[in-house]
C-alpha cells in the first residue's frame, strides 16, 4: 500500500488530500480544507495570504502524516506561477492578462509523440514515395495533416475522399469520390497508390458511405484497376483478431489480408506498429507470425506491394 499527499491551492479555497494505491485500486480522502482569503495590499492590490496558506498546508500535512505513511507530497503550482508572473508584469506594459487558460499536465509529459499507427505509417510511406519517385501518386482518404502533408512537401499528390474538401493547398489535387464504385476514366490511372488506415471503414457508414458488408473488397478491386501493372500499392490497416467494431472500423487478420491481396499483388515489404505504438520495419511474414498477427490485438499492418503484370 502506497499513500501520496496532494495540495490543491484554488482561487477561493485549498485542500490537502491523500491518495492511496492498494491491490490495484485507488482510494482518495480529503483530510483538510481551508479558505483562501486574499489580502488587500495598498501597493499591490489583492494578494494571496501566503503565511496563512503555508500554515494551513502544514496543518493538512500533519493530519495526513498521522493517518497515513506518506511516500511523497505534491502541490498544484498553477496559482503560484500566476502570482510570480503577475508580480513581474508590474515592470512592463506590453501585455495584460486575458482569460485564464490553465494547462496543468504538460510540464510532466514528454516533448512530443513519436509513436502510434499514424505517426509511423505516414512517415514510412512518405519516405517510400520519395525514394520511388512515381510519375503520378494517388492517395485514398489518408490523413491530410499527416501523410498527405508529408508528400505534398516534396511533390504533387492527388487525393480521393468521399467527404468534401474546401482547403486548396499547393501540390494537393482533390477529387471527391466513393471508391466502392470505380470513377470514370480511372483504369490504369496511376503508377503509385496509397490507402493508409482507411480500408477498414468502407461500407460501415461512418463517413456517410452506404452500408455494405463487402465495401472493403469492392474498394480493393477498384484500386487494383486504377493502378498500372508493376505499380506500387501502399496499404495499411488495423491488424489483430478479425472483427468489426461497428461503426468505427474493421480489424483484419494478416492471413485474411494476404488472401485477398496475394493473387494480384506481390508483397515487397511488411512492417507493423504494435499495440504499444512502436514500429517494426521490414519484418518476415513467417507462418507463426501470420497466425498470431504478431501478437497484436489492435496493431497496424503496413504493406508495400507491387501490382502483378496482367
Amino acid at each position: 500500500m502506497s499513500s501520496y499527499a496532494a495540495i490543491d491551492l484554488g482561487a477561493t479555497s485549498g485542500r490537502v488530500a491523500v491518495g492511496t494505491v492498494s491491490d490495484g485500486k485507488i482510494s482518495f480522502e480529503i483530510v483538510h480544507r481551508f479558505s483562501n482569503d486574499p489580502i488587500n495590499d495598498p501597493n499591490d492590490g489583492l494578494l494571496w495570504n501566503w503565511s496563512k496558506l503555508q500554515a494551513e498546508v502544514l496543518i493538512g500535512l500533519k493530519i495526513a502524516a498521522e493517518k497515513y505513511q506518506l511516500k511523497s507530497a505534491a502541490v498544484d503550482s498553477w496559482g503560484v506561477d500566476y502570482q510570480i508572473l503577475k508580480k513581474q508584469m508590474k515592470h512592463q506594459n506590453a501585455f495584460s492578462f486575458g482569460k485564464f487558460f490553465p494547462i496543468m499536465d504538460e510540464r510532466f509529459s514528454e516533448s512530443g509523440t513519436m509513436k502510434g499507427h499514424y505517426f509511423h505509417q505516414d512517415l514510412l510511406i512518405a519516405r517510400k514515395v520519395f525514394e520511388n519517385n512515381p510519375v503520378r501518386h494517388i492517395d485514398i482518404g489518408s490523413r491530410t495533416d499527416g501523410f498527405v502533408a508529408h508528400v505534398a512537401s516534396f511533390r504533387q499528390i492527388e487525393i480521393f475522399d468521399i467527404r468534401p474538401m474546401e482547403s486548396p493547398v499547393k501540390n494537393i489535387v482533390y477529387r471527391q469520390a466513393d471508391l466502392m464504385q470505380l470513377p470514370e476514366n480511372m483504369l490504369g490511372y496511376c503508377d503509385s497508390l496509397s490507402i493508409l488506415h482507411v480500408i477498414e471503414h468502407f461500407g460501415l457508414g461512418r463517413y456517410g458511405d452506404p452500408i455494405d458488408i463487402d465495401g472493403h473488397t469492392k474498394a480493393i478491386d477498384n484500386l487494383y484497376l486504377m493502378l498500372k501493372p508493376e505499380g506500387k500499392f501502399y496499404f495499411s490497416t488495423p491488424i489483430g483478431p478479425q472483427r468489426i467494431e461497428f461503426n468505427a472500423h474493421r480489424v483484419f487478420s494478416i492471413q485474411y489480408l494476404l488472401d485477398i491481396l496475394g493473387s494480384r499483388f506481390r508483397v515487397d515489404s511488411f512492417s507493423y506498429v504494435d499495440d504499444v505504438g512502436n514500429l517494426w520495419e521490414n519484418v518476415i511474414l513467417s507462418d507463426e507470425q501470420i497466425k498470431s498477427n504478431f501478437d497484436c490485438i489492435y496493431g497496424c499492418g503496413i504493406f508495400e506491394l507491387t501490382k502483378l503484370a496482367e
